[in-house]
């Protein structure tokens, strides 16, 4: 999306209705004040952001229902000016009425028949969940989706466009927008579909081991070279003294495959989701040594991923199919809803688990493998909205660990890659129409310094911060 689509310009034909070119005006800025000239300047710039498109397309709507025509918008915008028709219409328009227009969106859903893509893991409670419970259906849509064994299987999946969206790890719309790992095709950070969710888990034989300084040896899994897992086990070794590339081992294994190999001693231990976590207590050939919520409260994990190209040609159906996860992620915080979640997905065709544990893991009352009974009610988290901060430690680390050749400006980054402001916007419409809904991280600010491993990472010095951490891999 570029500034010849900004709704708010009176120079462009947005609707293709006036019979004048409508997508290389000579000059898109001609005969406006300097005021409303930088105030469309600085719209294009921020709709470089892949956000734009539902954004914009909103935004269209809105003004297509005010003014009928092209020509009367265009009119109109030339008599109140730029700056001002902004406010105005956003007085005419408050977020109920965005609601509406969502709701009118629906109506004309360019896409119905999607398939989504999921790895059998309790980080995908509201996907998986949200197809057993019927969340889609409430919208419109027909969803089907697919078991994926792995990662890697499910990148493949989402580059070739088997996959009309997926359940990813944070990193991984990342890596696939830059290329790392797999051909550059733009995916987007939608929402979070959880938080916390992971674990430590050691082998039985390291009870009495569970200082991380003495771990120099130990094989370690984690489901995907480009996830949380592997980012926060090296940023918590890293910090006990040990380099986890010479250090220890780090494999990559399916997360359905962590507990075979470690009931078979294939690996010390893993850092990985659950239910595998909780399965390995289950089966006694594992201990939870800690939890990823210790090392930082409330980070991100599992996300909704769409490509940039399903956004752009499916604004309609990426607002419903958005609206329809963002509710089942807030049905699934709530404490009645977690137990209902946990029943749904212990089919065979969803996750196979026996509902005893997932309802451990959901509901943060489990035994730990250690003898004692936890109850940790924030274990997992839905907390939906995908902060900058969130996405801005992800790139750093990813620098840090040498997987971006090239030193990146994060922040620009992961504003182009974080829909941070579209779900946003989302979630305070869905609150709005809705006051039993409750997006209790809705109004957070999402540039906002956090504490891990107790240190303070601020986006706005990340370079600093990796610079100032152990082993870092940006020099050389």
């Amino acid at each position: 999306m570029t500034h010849f689509k900004d709704p708010f310009n009176p120079n462009i034909d947005v609707w293709n209705e006036c019979g004048e070119a409508s997508e290389s005006p000579a000059d898109p800025y001609a005969g406006l004040s300097k005021e409303d000239a930088d105030a469309l300047k600085l719209r294009a710039k921020q709709s470089l952001n892949a956000e734009v498109g539902m954004a914009r397309a909103l935004e269209s709507s809105v003004m297509q229902g005010l003014f009928k025509t092209d020509i009367s918008r265009r009119a109109f915008l030339r008599s109140a000016g730029v700056t001002g028709a902004l406010a105005a219409v956003s007085t005419v328009f408050p977020l109920t009425s965005l609601q509406a227009m969502a709701e009118e969106a629906m109506k004309n859903l360019e896409k119905t028949k999607l398939t989504l893509g999921f790895v059998p893991i309790t980080c995908a409670t509201p996907i998986i969940g949200g197809h057993a419970l019927g969340f889609y259906q409430r919208y419109g849509l027909d969803v089907d989706i697919v078991k994926t064994a792995g990662w890697a299987v499910s990148r493949d999946k989402c580059l070739n466009g088997e996959y009309d969206g997926s359940h990813l790890l944070f990193p991984m719309p990342m890596a696939m927008s830059l290329g790392i790992g797999s051909i550059a095709q733009p995916w987007k950070v939608v929402s979070n579909v959880n938080t916390n969710g992971q674990a430590i888990v050691l082998a039985n034989k390291h009870r009495d081991n569970q200082d991380p300084k003495n771990w120099k040896g130990f094989k370690f899994a984690v489901p995907f070279e480009y996830s949380m897992h592997n980012l926060l086990l090296r940023n918590y070794v890293a910090d006990a003294g040990l380099d986890p590339d010479r250090d220890i081992q780090i494999r990559v294994v399916p997360p359905p495959e962590m507990v075979a190999n470690l009931r078979s001693e294939n690996v010390d231990g893993y850092l990985a989701p659950d239910p595998f976590c909780q399965r390995a207590v289950y089966d006694q050939v594992g201990f939870i040594h800690k939890l990823t919520l210790d090392l930082w409260k409330q980070h991100p994990c599992c996300v909704f991923g769409l490509s940039e190209k399903f956004i752009t040609e499916n604004p309609n159906t990426t607002m419903a199919l958005t609206t329809s996860i963002l509710e089942a992620t807030a049905s699934a915080e709530t404490s009645e809803g977690r137990v209902a979640f946990a029943e749904s997905m212990a089919p065979a065709n969803y996750l196979n688990q026996p509902v005893e544990i997932l309802k451990q893991i959901l509901t943060g009352v489990f035994p730990d493998g250690q003898g004692n009974i936890k109850n940790v009610p924030d274990r997992i988290s839905f907390m939906p909205l995908p902060t900058q901060t969130m996405g801005t430690w992800v790139l750093s680390q990813l620098r840090r660990w040498n997987y971006i050749d090239a030193d990146t400006d994060y922040a620009t980054l992961a504003e182009e890659l974080v829909m941070t402001t579209t779900t946003r916007e989302r979630m305070r419409a869905m609150m709005a129409a809705d006051p039993n809904l409750t997006f209790s991280d809705a109004e957070q600010d999402v540039y906002a310094p956090v504490d891990i491993q107790g240190r303070e990472f601020a986006p706005a010095a990340a370079q600093q911060f990796i610079d100032s951490q152990p082993f870092s891999r940006t020099v050389g």
